[in-house]
């Protein structure tokens, strides 16, 4: 029997067997599994817990024990009493699980110390023959490396559970063991990587490991129920699912090749560490149970609830139309008020764009400064090979890293610290030398994000498709107009339009909208170029045949060209309409919990603000704004929407009067950006179709 933090696991005992365990805030009972296995999870921290027996005559029972906080830290000898070198190690962490830990030093370890990064995540990062991107990047200049599996992943122990508290602490243990190496310069490490392993850096950090320097967190999530698993309330069974059901296979015993291998050749600890898969946690299930957002485990999965306790330098990237995490990422960026150092970089772009050649060149800079403590050099070999690899990723010759700016440590730390934190790449793609590239045309710099320079601009929603600013005119009286339910359109996604294309987000395929399935609206053509840079709504006064409905507002721009550009969408479910007190003129923040859902009153009009996800794009002079309200789907690559069975019932949109709609957007005016209309088909995720129905 072990206990941890919110945790007590039981192996060795009889399959089939009833356990109860018993402490200060009641009891519990569990049925051992086949393989002698029984997990209790979210146990209150305390003393006094007893496992029980309940079926045996007379009852047997264990020892008293204790079940620790989070916050109960080993001492510092339990971290440098382990030893890491060359090659595949494991890791000890306090309640005596091992983590595979993927050590590769650039030289001897007699030679180092060297800087030092770690890659964590649930993939394989200490798979011995093949590293993660970011681990074989910083090898390739000069970084000590250290790719960790999870607890319950690859060939590490423990059972695996979605960003456990158990994990986030693990973070903290393998930090601590990784620093108080030998071959660690300064004893102290950076963090590395996209996606998985970038949104495990906040949580790690969040726990403040003294020996943690800096993390760079690359394509990330600010709360897993609004960001990707529930958008608006609404369950994600496109990526959300399919990666799910991805990290249940591959976390099952020896569910990823290299585990198989390394039992193959004798090693006794992977193997022993595959016996408490039995006890991981059922993600698909679990996901598509969670309809409702709860505080617990709610928050504890939202780093927005969290990045405010990070304390070291923090380098972040991400996509507004990331395909996979999506972009609610950017609506914490105001979050990180625990460090003085905060890099920030923004594009258009789909989920692996944080590697385009700017963030990356950034990135090296950032690392060298906070963990190398070196001036910024890139590697010749590095900068020459570049090239070869984004010709291989983008299909585009010529792509190179930016130059170094600096020729001293102390230059390169002062430069960082003085500039504006944010970076706004504005359409990526649509450089002319570089088409296709996550190569930017134009670019703006701020103090903070959300602009504040932007301001919100309003529009009314009017018959005939118009969109109405104030001052173009009164909005005729009260009226309505209706769309039909097309449920087959939430499976829709938009995919690539050459199957054997590498780069599969440079040419979407958009779907067509159907007469008679959406309504649209669109300002009159602009008269100068508008910026649009934050998070919006849409005031929506909707009537519905049926007791609830599934809402997806979409931001696209209709060109002179005849061609409609995708911009943003964003979705809601009308019974989660109720807001929180996060809620802002801007940005409203649905509670999404149970007790707040309630049905659509009947025959009349209701309103519901739907959030358009945060973006930013430039709408050129000539372009007409336009909002799409339809049911969700058809806009987006990889995601798909468990609807509402209401296909065919009719939903009511009012305007006017007592029931005017609203679209409010940020928009920044009267800053330099390139001039004249990217082209379609080569703006990275932002595809082209058409124009169709009344602009």
């Amino acid at each position: 029997m072990r206990s941890s933090t919110r945790l007590v696991a039981i192996t060795g005992a009889e399959p089939g067997q009833t356990l109860e365990l018993a402490g200060p805030t009641g009891s519990s009972s569990g049925i051992v599994d086949e393989l002698g296995n029984l997990i209790f999870r979210e146990v209150d921290p305390g003393d006094g817990y007893v496992v029980a027996d309940t079926g045996s005559s007379p009852t047997q029972v264990s020892d008293r024990f204790h079940v620790p906080t989070f916050k109960e830290i080993p001492e510092q000898s339990f971290y440098s009493s382990q030893s890491l070198i060359d090659g595949l190690n494991y890791i000890e962490m306090r309640d005596g699980v091992t983590l595979a830990a993927m050590v590769r030093l650039p030289g001897p370890a007699e030679d180092g110390p060297y800087p030092t990064v770690v890659e964590y995540s649930g993939y394989d990062p200490a798979n011995p023959d093949e590293p993660e991107p970011m681990t074989g990047i910083f090898s390739q200049i000069g970084y000590a490396t250290v790719g960790v599996n999870m607890r319950g992943s690859g060939c590490s122990g423990g059972a695996f559970d979605f960003f456990s508290e158990l994990q986030t602490i693990d973070g903290y243990d393998m930090i601590e063991t990784i620093a108080a190496q030998g071959w660690v310069l300064n004893n102290a490490v950076g963090m590395v990587g996209i996606s998985y392993p970038g949104i495990s850096q906040l949580f790690v950090a969040q726990t403040q490991p003294p020996s943690l320097e800096a993390i760079s967190p690359m394509s990330v999530i600010e709360d897993s129920y609004r960001s990707v698993v529930y958008p608006g309330g609404i369950y994600n069974n496109g990526f959300a699912k399919s990666w799910g059901d991805s990290r249940q296979g591959s976390t099952d015993a020896y569910g990823q090749t290299w585990i198989q291998d390394r039992v193959d050749a004798g090693d006794d600890v992977c193997e022993a560490n595959q016996l408490m898969r039995t006890q991981n946690v059922d993600l698909t299930t679990t996901a598509a149970d969670l309809s409702f957002y709860t505080s617990d485990p709610g928050d504890r999965l939202a780093p927005r609830t969290f990045v405010d306790q990070i304390n070291v330098p923090v380098f972040l990237a991400g996509a507004w139309q990331d395909e996979q995490t999506g972009p609610r990422f950017a609506t914490m960026l105001d979050s990180f008020t625990g460090t003085d150092v905060v890099e920030i970089h923004l594009y258009n772009g789909a989920h692996a764009d944080s590697a385009n050649p700017e963030v990356l060149g950034r990135l090296f800079e950032f690392m060298d400064v906070y963990v190398a403590h070196r001036a910024p050099v890139t590697n010749p070999l590095v900068r020459f090979g570049a090239p070869l690899l984004y010709e291989s990723v983008y299909g585009v010759a010529g792509l190179t890293l930016p130059p170094d700016r600096f020729t001293s440590l102390d230059e390169a730390k002062s430069t960082i610290e003085s500039e504006q934190p944010v970076t706004l790449m504005l359409e990526m793609g649509g450089d002319p030398d570089t088409l296709g590239a996550p190569v930017p045309r134009s670019e703006l710099k701020f103090d903070s994000w959300p602009p504040p320079a932007a301001q919100p601009q309003r529009w009314a929603l009017a018959p005939g498709g118009l969109l109405v600013a104030p001052g173009d005119g009164a909005v005729p009286g009260e009226a309505d107009e209706s769309f039909v339910v097309d449920v087959d359109r939430s499976q829709v996604v938009t995919p690539s339009a050459d199957d054997g294309n590498d780069n599969e987000f440079d040419d979407l395929v958009w779907p067509a909208l159907e007469e008679g399935t959406y309504l649209g609206y669109a300002t009159k053509p602009l008269t100068e170029d508008l910026v649009l840079a934050g998070s919006g709504h849409v005031s929506l006064w909707v009537r519905s045949s049926a007791v609830d409905a599934d809402l997806q507002v979409s931001i696209t721009e209709l060109r002179p060209d005849g061609q409609e550009m995708y911009v943003q969408s964003g979705w809601l479910r009308a019974s989660h309409r109720t807001l929180g007190a996060q809620s802002t003129d801007l940005l409203p923040f649905q509670t999404h919990s149970e007790a707040d859902a309630s049905p659509l009153p009947a025959d009349e009009f209701t309103l519901v603000e739907i959030e358009i996800f945060p973006v930013a794009h430039v709408f050129r002079a000539g372009s007409s704004l336009r909002l799409i309200v339809d049911n969700p789907g058809g806009n987006r690559n990889l995601w798909k929407f468990d609807v509402l069975p209401n296909d065919g019932e009719t939903i009511s949109v009012g305007m006017g009067g007592a029931t005017l709609s609203e679209l409010v957007l940020p928009f920044l005016t009267g800053v330099d950006v390139a001039d004249g209309l990217t082209p379609c088909g080569s703006t990275r995720s932002q595809p082209c179709r058409p124009i169709v129905g009344e602009p």
